[in-house]
Parts: structure tokens; sequence; C-alpha cells
């Protein structure tokens, strides 16, 4: 039986989610090929997400993906964020195919990519191929 601890709980649970899924999508930054080409110019670890907001892939890879920026490790990383249902030149750009995309730089050269994974192990890994 619930006891007012128990909801209480829950709610504080549910209210952490909610606001790790926001901060997630805060942390996005649109797409910018000036801001692209002058971070590959300069040689910074570039992660670039092709995401789209109904993806439940995109959703699961959010707070993955969070966690893994404020790591100290990655704080270099440069991320921008291309969504699947409205920018489709910069789908070809890239050579996507599917929403939950993640295509990594070290400078100029690319250096990994993934897609529909979800996995935070595979996740870092491929990160680690930025820096």
């Amino acid at each position: 039986m619930l006891n007012r601890r128990h909801l209480l709980a829950a709610l504080a649970t549910s209210a952490t989610l909610s606001f790790v899924a926001m901060a997630s999508a805060m942390d996005k930054k649109p797409f910018d090929q000036a801001a692209f080409e002058a971070d590959q110019a300069a040689g910074k670890p570039i992660l670039v997400e092709v995401t789209a907001p109904w993806c439940p892939v995109c959703k699961a890879q959010a707070p993955i993906l969070s966690r893994l920026k404020s790591d100290p490790r990655f704080k270099d990383l440069v991320s921008f964020n291309i969504d699947f249902d409205s920018q489709k030149d910069l789908l070809q750009k890239f050579n996507v195919q599917k929403q939950s995309t993640l295509i990594v730089f070290k400078g100029k050269q690319e250096t990994g990519r993934s897609t529909g994974d979800s996995n935070a192990d595979t996740i870092e890994s491929l990160l680690g191929k930025a820096i």
C-alpha cells in the first residue's frame, strides 16, 4: 500500500527525470555551417546529433549524451543538432538516412558514426573517437 512518503518519492523522481530531459534538450545547439567549419579548422572535437522530437531512440540518447557532455574528458566537445524533419539539406550533406544518428569529428576528419544506438558504453566510446 502506498503511503504519503512513497507518493512524494515518486513525484520527486518524476520531476527529476523531467528536468533531465529538459536540460538535455536545452543543451543542443542548432547546426550552424560557419561555426561548424570554424570548429573544424580549430581542430576541435565535434559531435553532430541528428534528432527528431518524435524519436524514442533520440529521447533515450539525450540523458546519456547530457551526462557524457558534463564529463571532464569531453569538456571541449562541441555539439551541433540537426533536425531530421526540417533540415533535409543537411541530411544529404552528412549522408544521413535516419534520425538518432551521431557523427563525431576530430577537426575536419570524421572519426565515427552510429545510428539507433542507445547504449551508454558504445556512445561513450564513439565520443572518445573525437578527442
